[in-house]
């Protein structure tokens, strides 16, 4: 995969918007931008869009800790990531909007049982164990999921800007 000056430049801007994205609504516990910016980032950079989510992981590393609960980031994302480069690469809109954000919103829902497998490893969790971990945390992926889908809405017309914007710059 061959990147441009200009890929490098948007690429990384990408992932520190998705980075200040989180850190403006940390108030908010798991209602963020973050997989819109990741669906739309992929449907329209496709392999590339991996790198604003490792510059994001990095950023949120530095910025708030290299800790437990910082590993899932490695992978986590990835996993919308790859679900999204699963799907057709041409959809109409209307079927477009909908599919976005029910896997936005799925992979909300999911996040918990994402995580399971690095919290069941660093905090020598057993399978029972693990499933009341995930069980304890339903609250929270629920919120996240709901959030998700909700702010799934913004895919598409994110797509929109990021599409215009690489036409605009490929003229320059």
């Amino acid at each position: 995969m061959k990147l441009k000056v200009i890929d490098v430049v948007v690429l990384g801007m990408l992932g520190a918007v998705m980075y200040a994205s989180k850190a403006i609504m940390a108030m908010l516990p798991n209602i963020h931008l973050l997989g819109v910016i990741i669906v739309a980032t992929t449907v329209v950079y496709r392999k590339k869009a991996i790198f604003p989510i490792y510059i994001y992981a990095s950023l949120l590393g530095l910025f708030e800790g290299f800790t437990v609960w910082w590993i899932p980031n490695l992978y986590t994302w990835t996993v919308l990531w790859g679900a999204v480069m699963l799907l057709p690469k041409k959809m109409p809109n209307k079927i477009a909007v909908i599919v976005y954000m029910i896997v936005c919103g799925l992979h909300g829902f999911l996040y918990g049982v994402l995580c399971a497998p690095s919290q069941a490893l660093f905090f020598g969790l057993n399978f029972n164990s693990t499933i009341a971990w995930i069980i304890s945390g339903i609250g929270f992926d629920i919120t996240h999921g709901i959030s998700n889908t909700l702010c799934g809405l913004l895919i598409v017309p994110l797509i929109s800007v990021l599409k215009r914007a690489e036409r605009y710059a490929s003229r320059t």
